[in-house]
């Protein structure tokens, strides 16, 4: 867990889902699955960037499993209590990746998650508190999991985009990447980008531009809407449920008490240029279920969010 990635393969030759693209994907994924292996037997320990928040009690043992010195840590999940952990540091923009591998077999009314956010628990809608999310929504054996995105700028969410993923992503250790800086925030997979939420707020769509957030992960129950809409609930028979995470990397993230510059991380210039918009595509066109932007059940009382007919018009101007 503690361990830093010594590199990542960035994957952005993909234009659609024919047989030779496949490959290419499969391809991909292993030497990303490698790099981020070959790092995380480096060494390292959880407890240097992280710290137990929820699952403590009454047994902790049960909840949260540091194992191999803080090289793979495991959130477990029963009928009791869920668990989580935090990074130490808060940060003011960063690049963010997460090694996981999700709760196999009957995973349904379960959430496995790794985000950002600027509040510690409970946070709600409203609340001012800005959040960048990965949420993996389980299901029933031998159905796909969803990956739920989501971003909440000043409080402001209900910004869902859901995928399902080209792999098993219980079968092994995959990465999953938040890059945000000044001009947007970028969520990848084994370094696939899948989705853009752009800074819009010269339009006045409201940004994650001044709250610090911390790296958090946790897993728990949402058998009230995850799988089905809610209709097919938890069966805790087949608990605990665990989620396992193995290396992470923030290395060059910005602690919100120090400053950044482009120099010193170039991530924070980074957007997608052509052959990342067509990756995204790909994503988009094969492998996305829902966007907020066009989902006919999502109602926005005050009208569908600005940025989406924003990013439209820019998409129709590519044309």
């Amino acid at each position: 867990m503690g361990s830093r990635p010594a590199g990542r393969l960035r994957v952005f030759l993909i234009k659609r889902a024919t047989p030779y693209t496949w490959s290419l994907v499969a391809a991909a994924i292993m030497v990303v699955a490698s790099l981020a292996t070959s790092a995380d037997a480096a060494g390292g320990s959880f407890y240097e960037d992280f710290e137990v928040v929820w699952g403590e009690d009454p047994h902790p043992e049960r909840r949260v499993a540091v194992i191999d010195g803080g090289r793979l840590v495991k959130l477990t999940l029963d009928n009791v209590s869920g668990s989580g952990f935090q990074s130490k540091d808060a940060f003011l923009f960063g690049e963010f990746t997460m090694q996981m591998k999700l709760v196999p077999g009957d995973s349904a009314g379960t959430v496995t998650t790794f985000y950002l956010s600027s509040k510690d628990y409970p946070m709600w809608e409203g609340d001012g508190h800005d959040e960048i999310d990965f949420e993996f929504l389980g299901n029933v054996s031998g159905e796909p999991y969803l990956m739920q995105t989501n971003v909440y700028a000043q409080g402001g969410g209900r910004r869902e985009q859901r995928f399902f993923l080209w792999f098993d992503p219980t079968a092994d250790f995959h990465n999953y990447t938040i890059l945000w800086n000044p001009l947007n925030i970028i969520f990848s997979v084994d370094g696939v980008p899948v989705r853009v939420f752009k800074n819009h707020e010269l339009q006045g769509v409201p940004y994650l531009s001044t709250q610090a957030m911390k790296a958090r992960a946790s897993i728990w129950d949402g058998e009230s809407w995850v799988t089905m809409g809610g209709r097919v609930k938890t069966d805790w028979s087949h608990a605990p449920f665990v989620a396992s995470y193995g290396a992470y990397d923030a290395s060059t993230a910005c602690v919100s008490s120090s400053s950044c510059s482009a120099a010193a991380a170039p991530w924070m210039t980074r957007r997608l240029g052509p052959e990342g918009q067509r990756a995204l595509a790909w994503a988009r066109d094969n492998y996305m279920v829902m966007d907020y932007c066009d989902d006919p059940w999502k109602v926005f009382p005050r009208g569908v969010p600005a940025e989406c007919g924003i990013d439209r018009l820019a998409m129709a101007s590519l044309l």
